[in-house]
């Protein structure tokens, strides 16, 4: 069999048939960490539905692309020519699938755009498109953009479409054309399962490698060895450094995963003996009250303003030291981080320039899944600015607050039956916030599996009517879905190669626009005090 067939056909009873291809677009090109989680996800749950429909893996393939398909230089010249790549993967696709972006997002993002133009190719090609588990910015009768978007969702090649946020605003995209709609869960909500509570002590792939072994794992049967904390210590400070190396030198391999497989392992350990604690009648020992680890989630300056919210990057920078100072007052120990985007990073980093937080109290770059899931995951209680903190944390259980700075925070909190824990503007103080935590905690993290299926079902019900339209099968329980979800296969170095250098190319563009623009306002205040100087000639 040549390389050709190999790559897009398979055998089915004899016979070589092509593959099915799906084309799957999501924010995977975002230096946002959470939108890798939902890609990773949302991929899993693809094979599970294709293994539901007595797909093997060999028989199908999933091309997975960032959102942005439809590239920046046609939209910006309109030049057909600029779609000749999107134009080629779409027509080579048997099913488009959207997955979990903001594919909606019109006011002061251009997702819009990008979905029309992809809609519009895959009605030219015939190739069915659903929408997964999407972010929807509401809808809006008088406004033009909405409307484009409206009418480019009328095209019969649209299947589905379901959302983590705004139904009611997807309804009224799609009244009167009849295409299934439903509200479902962020898939990275499955992030537990996909990704595991701990990585596998026996893989040394190359995100792994220190230029030392890696522990290749305890025998069979026997318990697993307890890490030192001066183990700990030095893996994380390793950590640190490479990532200070990979900030300075366009990083020419990725961060380890050692520390948080460490972490991992002691905390996995810790349970065990707790549990074994409490299966031996010693039930009653009182929760923690402090010594615990808070994780303090940040989020970009600008985003408040984009959102017409009145909090300025010191407002931000002052709630977090009020924050600093109560939980310290009171025993609990905290950790700054991000998810990633480098717009977070850039405030993360001034408020350790400019505020005296020490560094050691923070994560400064974030670059993997692993990386976020192991800072979350290290934490006993999370407040979160960034959406997908708190759905990560919701996955693996740790109790987290969100501050509302948009409409889909409370939307994801509702959906999981704590409305609660998403925290609106007005009460953004530490008194407030930090009562909530202790709630949240105090509480713990329930989930519901029936609420957390709806994601997997509809997404099921959208590709058997591509796929098998006759078939009488019906989706997986949540037991035979976690059983069946594939498991993430880990951050390989040229993938994470790759995201910290389109995450430090668009820290390079940013400053250019800024430099730009900075140049533009210095050349027009030059102008003004030049009219003003004629001005007062003239006058005299």
């Amino acid at each position: 069999m040549n390389n050709a067939r190999q790559a897009g056909e398979h055998e089915d009873n004899g016979a070589i048939v092509p593959k099915f291809k799906v084309l799957l677009l999501t924010n995977n090109d975002s230096d946002n960490v959470g939108d890798q989680i939902i890609e990773a996800s949302v991929i899993a749950l693809i094979k599970a539905a294709m293994r539901n429909l007595g797909r093997d893996d060999e028989s199908f393939v999933i091309d997975s692309r960032a959102a942005g398909i439809i590239n920046k230089k046609y939209l910006q010249r309109n030049d057909p020519k600029h779609l000749s790549a999107a134009r080629k993967a779409i027509s080579n696709a048997d099913l488009l699938i959207f997955g979990g972006a903001p594919l909606f997002n019109y006011a002061y993002q251009v997702f819009y755009r990008k979905t029309i133009t992809t809609l519009e190719i895959a009605q030219e090609f015939g190739v069915p498109v659903i929408f997964s588990s999407i972010g929807v910015e509401k809808y809006d009768a008088q406004n033009e953009k909405s409307q484009r978007l409206k009418q480019a969702l009328q095209l019969p090649v649209v299947r589905q479409i379901t959302t983590r946020d705004d139904f009611d605003s997807v309804r009224k995209y799609t009244e009167e054309t009849g295409i299934p709609t439903a509200h479902v869960a962020d898939p990275a909500v499955y992030a537990d399962i996909v990704f595991g509570p701990i990585a596998d002590p026996q893989e040394s792939s190359a995100a792994t490698n220190l230029g030392a072994p890696v522990d290749a794992g305890d025998p069979a049967g026997e318990a697993p060895k307890r890490t030192s904390a001066s183990a700990l210590s030095r893996a994380a400070s390793t950590s640190r450094r490479q990532i200070e190396q990979i900030a300075r030198r366009t990083a020419h391999r990725a961060l380890p995963r050692l520390a948080v497989q460490a972490r991992r392992r002691e905390e996995e350990a810790a349970r065990a003996a707790t549990q074994q604690a409490t299966s031996a009648g010693d039930s009653a020992a009182p929760k923690k009250t402090s010594g615990r680890r808070i994780g303090l989630v940040v989020t970009r300056a600008g985003i408040f303003k984009d959102n017409k919210i009145n909090f300025s990057e010191k407002d931000q920078q002052d709630f977090w030291l009020d924050v600093i100072a109560k939980l310290k007052a009171r025993g609990d120990d905290y950790r700054l981080f991000t998810t990633g985007h480098f717009a977070d990073e850039v405030f993360l980093d001034n408020i350790v320039r400019k505020r005296d937080v020490p560094i050691s109290k923070t994560m400064f770059t974030v670059n993997s899944p692993e990386e976020l899931i192991g800072e979350l995951t290290a934490c006993d209680g999370v407040i979160a600015y960034r959406l997908h903190a708190s759905i990560t944390s919701f996955a693996y259980s740790v109790p987290c607050v969100g501050l509302s700075w948009n409409f889909k925070v409370p939307y994801f909190y509702d959906s999981v039956g704590y409305g609660h824990r998403a925290i609106p503007s007005e009460d953004w103080n530490a008194d407030h916030v930090i009562a909530q935590l202790d709630r949240a905690m105090d509480e713990g993290v329930s989930k519901k599996p029936s609420e957390m299926m709806d994601v997997y079902r509809t997404l099921f019900e959208g590709i058997k009517g591509v796929v098998a339209p006759q078939s009488a099968t019906r989706p997986y329980t949540y037991e035979q879905l976690e059983k069946n979800l594939p498991r993430y296969e880990g951050t390989s170095h040229e993938q994470y190669q790759g995201k910290v250098r389109r995450k430090l190319r668009r820290g390079y563009e940013s400053y250019k626009k800024k430099d730009v623009a900075l140049a533009q306002t210095r050349k027009e205040l030059a102008q003004a005090r030049k009219d003003l100087a004629a001005a007062g000639n003239d006058t005299n």
